[in-house]
């Protein structure tokens, strides 16, 4: 029997690590087909993952088959799960979306504020495409999506694409479990975090560890240690114990860019400065990690694909997969349709929330009413991402001057209209939507 995976945007530095998921997964999640797809300008990049890929598929000495092309339509048939994580306009594009916003003194970052809502701009349509094909050639396949910003790709596609059998995934939670079980040094397998929100802006309500509930423990030693909670690409700048007390949730790492942005504009303007862009400082590394790559003798995942931002997602993709083929009923944190978990959003709005995963999908555990403390902001983020997704869908320029007005980190009714121009023209040839 076959098992066939398809990974889009197979060139990324991080498919290595996918492909290490599927091959530790492999007694569970018997895959007999990787296919890694990507597009003319990522061609050298293919190659080189690929023949990295094979060499650790042979080292494992797993039988499974691998291959790569450019033929994505070819390399979907028979699929049964597609991986996305593509970056339209590559990591050139992601600069122009901090340069620009950081030359007015605003935040510039990939998921979030101006430069999220430009990515959102030019990869929705693109996953738009490859939605309408997995649809017309593996109907039955599930479409596991980790191309950022995750909630509102993984939204856009259910509202408006033909194929409804998409999941995003994300890091963040799985950061969120591995941070607090070094807080109180004990096992992530034994971590459970009750999460409210969406991608990028959840909240962690309570958190279990066996069964226990040590939520007050977690927050009192946050609020009261200089404790490194971020990834590699957020600055840690720590969270005030009036916050903590006040709010009484886990905060995302992100968050920090909406409750400490002074202090983040002003690193970030400093590190730009004096590295460059965020983006810049991911080429420099990139080239460093395919330079690796290409060494005929490396067999594994190097230890230095830690250093990106996104490192660890395929333990969420692959735990994903497993469970999805294995109807295993387990809980896990992926971007899903709400369905009533959250009461006070629509059905059809994504949600980052546990889900009980099987071979139907995820199904949301219910949530109820949003946390009275941060209810405000959680309902403007949501606000700011249904007008986000509505510019990229239809190219209204009005739509995305109000996703503007609406995002908190710009929220500024002239410089809205500064930075929409400056980004529409520096990212045209990936906007064709907008060019009506």
């Amino acid at each position: 029997m076959s098992l066939k995976v398809v990974v889009i945007g197979g060139g990324s530095s991080y498919t290595p690590e996918i492909v290490e998921g599927m091959i530790r997964r492999h007694n569970s999640f018997p895959v007999t087909d990787i296919v890694l797809v990507d597009i003319e300008a990522g061609k050298e990049k293919l190659e080189v993952v690929g023949q990295l890929a094979a060499r650790m598929i042979e080292a494992a000495g797993k039988a499974i088959r691998l291959s790569w092309t450019l033929d994505r339509k070819k390399a979907l048939e028979n699929a049964d799960f597609v991986s996305t994580q593509i970056r339209v306009g590559g990591l050139k594009a992601r600069a122009l979306d901090e340069r620009i916003p950081l030359s007015h003194g605003y935040i510039g970052q990939e998921t979030n504020g101006a430069g999220g809502a430009f990515k959102a701009f030019r990869t929705i349509p693109v996953l738009m495409d490859i939605a309408k094909d997995i649809h017309n050639i593996c109907p039955d396949a599930w479409m596991i999506n980790f191309t950022n910003p995750a909630g509102m790709v993984t939204e856009a596609l259910q509202k408006h694409a033909m194929h409804k059998k998409v999941i995003g995934v994300c890091n963040i939670p799985y950061n969120m479990r591995h941070s607090v079980a070094e807080i109180l040094d004990v096992d992530p397998a034994n971590v459970r975090i009750e999460f409210v929100g969406m991608n990028h802006f959840v909240f962690g309500k309570n958190i279990f560890v066996k069964g226990v509930n040590r939520t007050a423990e977690v927050l009192e030693k946050l609020a009261s240690d200089n404790l490194d909670y971020s990834p590699a690409n957020i600055v840690n700048i720590g969270w005030s114990k009036t916050f903590i007390e006040a709010t009484k949730l886990l905060p995302s790492p992100y968050h920090e860019y909406y409750f400490h942005t002074k202090e983040v504009l002003q690193k970030d303007i400093k590190s730009f400065e004096e590295h460059g862009t965020r983006a810049e400082v991911v080429q420099q590394l990139e080239e460093s990690l395919f330079d690796l790559y290409r060494n005929p003798d490396l067999r594994m995942k190097p230890k230095e694909l830690e250093q990106r931002g996104g490192a660890y997602y395929s333990d969420v993709a692959c735990s994903l997969m497993d469970s999805i083929y294995n109807d295993k009923g387990d809980i896990q944190t992926v971007n899903t349709r709400n369905n009533g978990a959250i009461s006070d959003f629509a059905d059809e709005s994504v949600i980052e929330a546990n889900c009980v995963i099987s071979k139907d999908g995820p199904k949301p555990l219910a949530i109820g009413k949003l946390p009275y403390q941060v209810k405000g902001a959680i309902l403007q983020m949501k606000a700011f991402e249904e007008l986000v997704i509505q510019a990229a869908i239809t190219g209204n320029y009005e739509d995305a001057y109000l996703a503007f007005i609406m995002n908190p980190l710009i929220a500024d009714e002239r410089d809205s209209k500064v930075l929409l121009d400056e980004l529409l023209a520096a990212h045209q040839a990936y906007l064709p939507q907008f060019q009506k």
